[in-house]
């Protein structure tokens, strides 16, 4: 099953998502039927009434955590305690994850997360939350970082990866909003009854009654609630141990933090259980104790089985009884077994990809082999001053900015007045420094890990700032007809990035539009591109585009008509085509692809803005597409 297949079943499970809970709803309902019933007979006036003020206390509730979850991902990590790691740290447990997880974003062509760490849990878990790439929160306990060694952590954050990449953490942030509202009776009684204690006059007495029945019918709440979310999390938690086998290549990692989760007395267990009950369906390890039923993951010997098919419970407790006497360091572990993250040389800039329509469709948000290798590759090819410069809360804008400024002298000339009309001299000064300094002889393929590792950055930024910045984002792209189209891309999807980082609620729907109804759209992009990769030659522009329309539209005539206004004409296609279903999404990449590589081969260039327009579209590319054999 690929990216598109998946996002197409997360689409299908959040329609099973309001099937489930109107069903709770009901089931609810009936309840509190029942229960008005026995106390005042069958009068139809009380029994509507109760089914109302149910159905009102439980939408209202829904609505409440819904909105109080907009911003996103962090919002989660927070409730549950979480410290943000900054950018420039210097503890070596805090780089050692920000290391992993800047290289599992390079890897998987997504945004650099959030990272938060549950100082407070001894447990080792992790979760990753949001609504999409561009908000998302990778999180991890105290006890993960302390007693998992590199491959180990690696393996539990690709495991989240998983999670943000195949669409399950715009499920699992709606099911916290959702299942909040069929437990506010429960909640509301158990507070009724909590604040109640002490009084003893007969209408107290009432009171509490009606609090114990409320909390009975809360009990009903939250088994509806339990039994969904294990339906909903138990497969994909399986599915992500593969995913995250398969991005790092080794099954020792994740097996390894599995072992450590059951042979250590902390175990996975969260302290603060009321707030894990909430999220136990998106935590890494079974976070409250459940089992049968209602556990939300498989039995933790299962999982290890399935990566170590060998494995038996005999050496789980051996394992036990060894770390009971000296408890596992992940740090010394990593110096002792001499982990160093794989490293490959990047290609040369005008080295010859072999690609295929149909083998880049497969490699969108599924990374594998060696991607985890190139992406450490990238990093490592990334000086130190400028990574220092990319994650610097002053130079990242100016940095981004220069990524856009255009190889004419003309062109950059009129950017550079843009970005003093908006941001500043000082601002505008620092991006041509920067330009010339670390930039001009830059590999094309570190262009967009550069605006990833600065993403964090920004998106810190306060908001009135960043709505300046897009904007001259935008004026800098549009300085010229004569920008690229990469320099175009790259400034969208900057702008879509940031711009869901402002309001993360609005960025949570799947698509469903159909090819046929995007036809123009279509033929706008696939001209512009064909235009790009071949300029001053109509001839194989037009070859290259029916190339693409042969692959989305093979039953339609759509003459080749390049726009008039170059790339800018892209504004109006971005919207349509991102709202296109999944499915539809996957045949769009293969089109996308069989344009840029009409000629037989793709450039490291050509590659790039493959990518760039694959992030824009929210179908992610890994870094490296595969190499021609030598």
């Amino acid at each position: 099953m690929n990216f598109f297949e998946r996002q197409a079943q997360a689409r299908r499970n959040s329609t099973r998502l309001i099937a489930l809970f109107s069903l709770a709803v009901l089931g609810i309902v009936l309840m509190v039927g029942v229960l008005v019933l026995l106390v005042v007979g069958p009068r139809p006036g009380p029994l509507l009434a109760a089914a109302v003020a149910t159905l009102a206390v439980i939408g209202l509730g829904s609505l409440f955590r819904i909105s109080s979850l907009r911003s996103g991902g962090e919002t989660v990590a927070q409730q549950l305690g979480g410290v943000p790691v900054s950018e420039d740290t210097r503890d070596p447990q805090l780089r050692r994850l920000r290391n992993v997880v800047e290289e599992m974003s390079i890897a998987s062509g997504v945004p650099v997360p959030k990272i938060y760490v549950l100082e407070q849990e001894a447990g080792i878990n992790a979760f990753a939350a949001g609504y999409s790439t561009s908000d998302a929160v990778v999180a991890v306990t105290r006890g993960a970082l302390d007693r998992l060694n590199r491959d180990e952590l690696q393996g539990v954050v690709a495991h989240e990866y998983s999670h943000i990449l195949n669409g399950d953490m715009r499920l699992n942030i709606r099911l916290i909003g959702v299942l909040f509202g069929i437990l506010m009776i429960g909640i509301i009684g158990r507070k009724i009854l909590i604040h109640g204690r002490g009084f003893r006059n007969s209408a107290t007495i009432v009171v509490v009654v009606g609090a114990l029945a409320a909390m009975a019918v809360g009990s009903l709440g939250m088994f509806f609630g339990r039994m969904i979310k294990a339906g909903v999390s138990r497969s994909r938690e399986v599915l992500a141990d593969a995913s995250a086998v398969q991005f790092t290549r080794q099954t020792a990692g994740i097996a390894g933090a599995l072992k450590k989760i059951g042979g250590l007395d902390s175990g996975s267990r969260l302290a603060h259980r009321e707030d894990a009950e909430e999220v136990s369906h998106m935590l890494f390890g079974d976070g409250v104790g459940l089992s049968g039923l209602f556990a939300t993951h498989p039995p933790l010997i299962k999982r290890i089985q399935a990566l170590e098919p060998g494995f038996r419970p005999e050496q789980l407790s051996r394992l036990q009884q060894q770390w009971m006497m000296n408890p596992p360091d992940g740090l010394q572990e990593d110096v002792a077994l001499g982990l160093v993250a794989p490293g490959e040389a990047l290609p040369h800039k005008d080295r010859a990809l072999a690609v295929t329509p149909p083998m880049v469709a497969a490699q969108v948000a599924h990374p594998h082999d060696d991607d985890y290798a190139r992406a450490h590759a990238l990093v490592t090819a990334i000086s130190d001053p400028l990574h220092d410069v990319a994650t610097h809360r002053e130079a990242a804008m100016p940095l981004v900015l220069a990524l856009l400024f255009d190889d004419s002298d003309v062109v950059r000339g009129r950017q550079h007045t843009e970005i003093v009309a908006r941001m500043g001299a000082s601002v505008a000064t620092e991006a041509a420094h920067l330009r010339e300094t670390h930039l001009l002889e830059l590999h094309p393929m570190l262009r967009m890990p550069l605006a990833a590792l600065a993403f964090p950055v920004l998106r810190r930024r306060p908001r009135p700032e960043l709505a300046t910045f897009l904007d001259t984002v935008h004026a800098v792209v549009h300085a010229d007809q004569q920008v690229s189209l990469f320099e175009y891309c790259l400034g969208r999807l900057l702008e879509v990035q940031l711009r869901e980082t402002l309001d993360p609620g609005r960025y949570i729907r799947f698509g469903r539009r159909k090819p046929g109804n995007v036809k123009q759209e279509f033929a706008t992009l696939l001209a512009v591109v064909a235009q790009a990769g071949n300029p001053g030659d109509k001839a194989a522009a037009q070859r290259a585009y029916l190339a693409g329309m042969q692959r989305v539209l093979p039953r339609d005539h759509v003459p080749y008509a390049p726009p008039a206004g170059g790339v800018q004409a892209l504004d109006d296609v971005w919207e349509p085509l991102d709202a296109l279903d999944p499915l539809a999404k996957q045949v769009m990449v293969e089109a996308i692809t069989a344009a840029v590589s009409h000629d037989g081969q793709v450039s490291v260039a050509e590659s790039e803005l493959l990518r760039t327009i694959c992030g824009v579209l929210h179908c992610p590319l890994p870094p490296t597409l595969e190499q021609l054999p030598h």
